[in-house]
């Protein structure tokens, strides 16, 4: 199939109850459409094509059967997703962050976790260096938790198109 220029890699996949399940690249989206899998719920007008074959360029797709998803696994916090769930904004003075703290320094035992990471402005991650909230009087602006259900989902995703929003509405 020739692809137009500049045409998005990645696809929302739905599940057949419209929860979102994952991204997939075009290319595994184009199989999972012409293996009848999967039917195409918004395109951007453009088409793909190919010598006997014409399909819409799918952005959103929803599987035909519903697939029963056991389990979701935590996803890890790295200093994007915890950027991402904090809104950039600074868990200590509510500047904008743009590193990463442990609030219970791992030095003193403190483990990488979702509920002991927060967004961080460089001067507060120094001011605070490897001391307890308490050493220095200090506290959260809110309690640090994993994100959940499409927040997880986002957590997950680099970059969110915007065709998805309909779909990923918490």
């Amino acid at each position: 199939m020739l692809m137009p220029a500049a045409t998005p890699r990645r696809t929302l996949l739905l599940n057949a109850s419209l929860e979102p399940l994952c991204v997939v690249s075009t290319h595994r989206a184009v199989v999972l459409v012409l293996s009848g899998k999967a039917a195409i719920l918004e395109t951007d007008g453009r088409m793909l094509r190919s010598e006997r074959v014409s399909i819409p360029l799918p952005l959103v797709l929803c599987l035909t059967r519903y697939v029963r998803v056991p389990h979701r696994a935590v996803v890890p916090p790295t200093r994007r997703t915890v950027l991402q769930r904090d809104g950039h904004s600074c868990a200590y003075c509510g500047a904008t962050a743009d590193t990463v703290d442990h609030v219970h320094p791992r030095s003193r035992g403190g483990r990488h976790e979702w509920s002991n990471v927060v967004a961080a402005c460089i001067r507060c991650n120094r001011r605070k260096a490897d001391r307890l909230l308490a050493e220095i009087g200090w506290s959260l602006r809110f309690e640090p938790a994993a994100p959940r259900g499409v927040a997880a989902f986002m957590a997950s995703v680099a970059t969110v198109e915007p065709s998805w929003s309909a779909y990923l509405a918490a």
